[in-house]
């Protein structure tokens, strides 16, 4: 079993950053690819960026490409999301997920495991 745990989501103003990490329990972390989804309000809960086991493959929805960058630290089991030039339409509940088959799948249906969702907040 995998326990994730979001953290820094906030408020921040339009072109501004925040730092998202993703804390996993268990001593498989390595081993698994994970995921970042976000849901705005009153919309689907929507695939943002994936990263293999190892970090050298990654993905990025259209959307953020060239703003977000994912990355992870195998050593401390945490994934980030390095999220810069932050507009308004960026705001949601930010979501980290275990890709435990690797195949970073943008249908929320296939994970299992979940953290309990961090708020970023873009406004002036």
């Amino acid at each position: 079993q995998v326990q994730l745990v979001e953290s820094g989501g906030g408020l921040v103003q339009p072109g501004g950053s925040l730092r998202l990490s993703c804390a996993a329990s268990g001593r498989t972390f390595s081993t698994y690819g994970m995921v970042w989804f976000r849901q705005a309000p009153g919309k689907e809960r929507e695939l943002v960026a994936t990263i293999n086991w190892s970090g050298v493959r990654t993905y990025y929805t259209d959307s953020v490409k060239g703003r977000f960058t994912i990355s992870r630290d195998n050593a401390k089991n945490t994934v980030y999301l390095q999220m810069n030039s932050l507009k308004p339409e960026d705001t949601a509940v930010y979501y980290c997920a275990a890709d435990q088959n690797g195949y970073g799948s943008s249908d929320p249906r296939e994970y299992t495991y979940w953290g309990q969702g961090t708020q970023v907040t873009v406004s002036s």
